[in-house]
């Protein structure tokens, strides 16, 4: 079913001992509430901007949402570009690979769904939960400032069988 309006959904999400709170609000790309986007993105982390793979005009307006994202949010906010309708692609404009491009020139994230067979939907939330900060697995990783010392014992050096000092 196609969005009229702004529609607003909140799903819970469970990543390893997290769990992430998403509050999605859907504005379907509509120009009339093109004014009212700034206000809903203010204190986002996330934006997902989804165009129709069957489109080539929806695809080519993402360029002016991410813009308008970076806008009101900067640099910092995570930005996932998802190609939508995967189900109707004997209908497609947009080949996979123009959409990975353009992710990629605009460095951010890219996923493939289709929202009507619920292909991809799951994986494109668990990537966008496990992009938030603070998400990343710090625990099996040293600090960037530290470098790793391995201590071995020099096949050269010879113990005093007495355990006495060399002073």
């Amino acid at each position: 079913m196609a969005t009229i309006g702004i529609d607003f959904l909140s799903k819970t999400m469970y990543l390893e001992d997290r769990t992430v709170r998403l509050q999605l609000w859907d504005t379907a790309g509509q120009e009339r509430f093109r004014s009212l986007i700034p206000s809903y993105i203010r204190d986002s982390t996330v934006a997902v901007v989804v165009y129709d793979i069957t489109n080539a005009n929806s695809f080519h307006q993402t360029s002016k949402w991410i813009d308008d994202v970076r806008t009101e949010r900067g640099s910092d906010v995570i930005i996932m570009l998802v190609g939508n309708k995967t189900d109707l692609s004997d209908k497609r404009q947009v080949s996979t690979e123009e959409g990975e491009r353009k992710a990629k020139e605009l460095n951010v994230m890219f996923i493939e769904t289709s929202a009507k067979a619920g292909y991809n939907v799951k994986q494109l939330f668990r990537r966008v939960a496990a992009a938030l900060p603070g998400m990343d697995s710090t625990e099996n990783k040293p600090p960037e400032d530290m470098h790793e010392v391995v201590l071995k014992d020099s096949p050269n050096e010879t113990k005093d069988p007495e355990g006495g000092c060399a002073c």
